[in-house]
């Protein structure tokens, strides 16, 4: 027979040590930039036989971040999505090295398609098409539709050791006080790019260390700005949430002032 070492019994009794760390602001503004940069994600539904099915598929966001798609009636995701909503996205950020050091969020979600005529469709329709201008190619085909993926919960790794279970409100931003900001957002987006392009590229470069160029603004929301050059996207968060186009102006002018100081 043999007997256990010293320890070994108390050892096994012990509860196994929880992976899952305390949600922080740091966890949340990871999870934010995630999905508000993210132009693709693997998309894993559920199909007739209850496999998931994953699939990679373009990316952008609603105004408070919730994910957006637009996908052909003819794509195996969009069958499985109008018989059971219920899925999961993968949203992962690349770089050098061992691929799990890099962060990576999976965000569950329950889609809903969205009515192309609706006061959301047109806005859903301009944010998607800023975010992925290549789509425009097809955008109004008749068996191509946008299909919303509100956030139920999901787990974000932000490297090894780094793990967080996380809440709708961990990721969105609150739109309830800010309707008069989400219906300014399309004449502030032009305004931005058309009069104050020199500050949106002072943005990305002095304020997030990208490279020189024609960056424009994609959209914005209460807690930042969406930046674009080319297939770069950028996230700009504000230093505290603006509910108003007053807040807001005021919030870009601290932001050039310091763009410029970092000049």
């Amino acid at each position: 027979m043999v007997q256990d070492l010293p320890g070994q019994e108390e050892a096994s009794r012990r509860p196994a040590q929880d992976p899952i760390r305390p949600t922080d602001d740091t966890a949340r503004t990871l999870a934010r930039e995630l999905v508000r940069s993210a132009r693709h994600g693997a998309l894993a539904t559920l199909s007739g036989d209850g496999h998931p099915f994953a699939s990679l598929t373009s990316l952008a966001t609603d105004s408070d971040g919730t994910p957006l798609i637009l996908v052909s009636a003819l794509s195996g995701h969009t069958g499985n999505l109008k018989a059971d909503p219920r899925a999961s996205l993968l949203i992962a950020r690349h770089g050098k090295g061992d691929p799990l050091a890099h962060p990576r969020i999976t965000v569950r979600v329950r889609a809903r398609r969205i009515e192309r005529e609706s006061a959301e469709g047109q806005r859903i329709r301009r944010r998607f098409l800023a975010r992925q201008p290549k789509a425009q190619l097809y955008v109004d085909f008749p068996d191509f539709s946008f299909f919303a993926l509100p956030i139920e919960g999901a787990s974000l790794n932000g490297g090894f050791g780094r793990a967080y279970e996380l809440t709708p409100a961990d990721i969105l931003s609150d739109l309830g006080p800010a309707q008069a900001l989400v219906a300014a957002e399309e004449g502030a987006v032009a305004h931005m790019n058309e009069d104050h392009a020199d500050a949106v590229r002072l943005y990305a470069t002095a304020l997030l260390g990208a490279p020189d160029g024609a960056w424009r603004v994609t959209g914005l929301d209460p807690d930042g700005l969406d930046l674009a050059l080319g297939d770069q996207v950028l996230r700009l968060p504000f230093e505290a949430p603006v509910d108003e186009p007053s807040a807001l102006r005021a919030a870009l002018v601290a932001l050039a002032a310091k763009a410029r100081a970092a000049a």
